[in-house]
């Protein structure tokens, strides 16, 4: 507070108690005998504040801290206004910073490189995030919230449908993996588990062929996903080598999108075989 001849009484908070319009509300202006558009100067009268005796809590509140507050206003200062943005202030309003403080912050989790990437398509970062978070409604989940289903892979049956069978584990899944890893350096042992997967994507020798790896495994896991619902709900079974020509042609499709960019142009040539 400086002069108080550009800070309005009522709308800017220029005391704890926020905007007097809010503390003391609607009826607040005529309770105090002080215009809604004044300025805080127009409310002193030399050293003393020109306002009526208190008679509602709300009003005390005002006068206790008004009382804390040296008249007459110095004339040599003008009112400041700071945005306050968690433990700092700011001249100016900066919606970055403010988002910064309102939206909650976690740590930065180990597999967001490998889900979140430039470059990557919506549709298959999303099944791959729900994919890593084990949150696919296959059969071993759905039985156990109650529905009369088995929980048999409906691809082999030979095992139970859970996240790492769907989609490692299976001998169908398996032959759909054969033909990518050809193209992304295979691992010297075959993925069992959803850990291994990740594992192998960040062994990558190279930044360009780790980039590859992700979206390859976004691609394959989508499709191999797509192909399990076809299966279930359109009794509709394709073969490997048609899974993989989706895959395929997805993989170019991304790649060709993002000829352009520096860490994607040189994609094209390590997937072609």
């Amino acid at each position: 507070m400086g002069n108080g001849r550009s800070a309005s009484f009522w709308f800017d908070v220029w005391t704890p108690l926020g905007q007097l319009i809010m503390h003391l509300g609607p009826l607040g202006p005529r309770a105090l005998r002080i215009r809604k558009d004044v300025v805080v100067a127009d409310a002193t009268r030399g050293s003393n504040w020109d306002l009526p005796h208190p008679r509602l809590q709300q009003e005390v509140a005002l006068h206790s801290y008004l009382t804390t507050i040296s008249l007459p206003l110095s004339t040599e200062c003008d009112d400041m206004f700071e945005w306050i943005a968690g433990d700092s202030s700011l001249c100016t309003f900066r919606s970055a910073t403010t988002w910064e403080v309102l939206r909650p912050r976690e740590e930065t989790k180990d597999w967001f490189d490998v889900i979140w990437l430039k470059g990557s398509v919506p549709k298959l970062a999303f099944t791959m995030w729900v994919a890593n978070y084990d949150r696919l409604p296959t059969r071993t989940r759905l039985a156990s919230w109650g529905v009369p289903i088995s929980a048999d892979c409906p691809i082999c049956s030979r095992d139970l449908e859970t996240r790492d069978h769907i989609f490692l584990s299976c001998d169908y899944s398996f032959e759909v993996w054969r033909e990518v890893l050809i193209r992304c350096n295979p691992p010297t042992s075959r993925f069992t588990e959803w850990s291994e997967l990740l594992s192998w994507i960040r062994a990558a020798t190279s930044k360009e062929l780790r980039l590859l790896r992700k979206l390859a495994t976004h691609t394959v896991i989508f499709h191999l996903w797509k192909h399990r619902n076809n299966l279930i709900h359109n009794q509709t079974s394709l073969s490997v080598t048609t899974v993989f020509h989706s895959i395929d042609r997805e993989m170019k499709n991304i790649i060709s999108a993002n000829r352009y960019r520096k860490s994607l142009c040189s994609l094209m040539a390590l997937w072609l075989r």
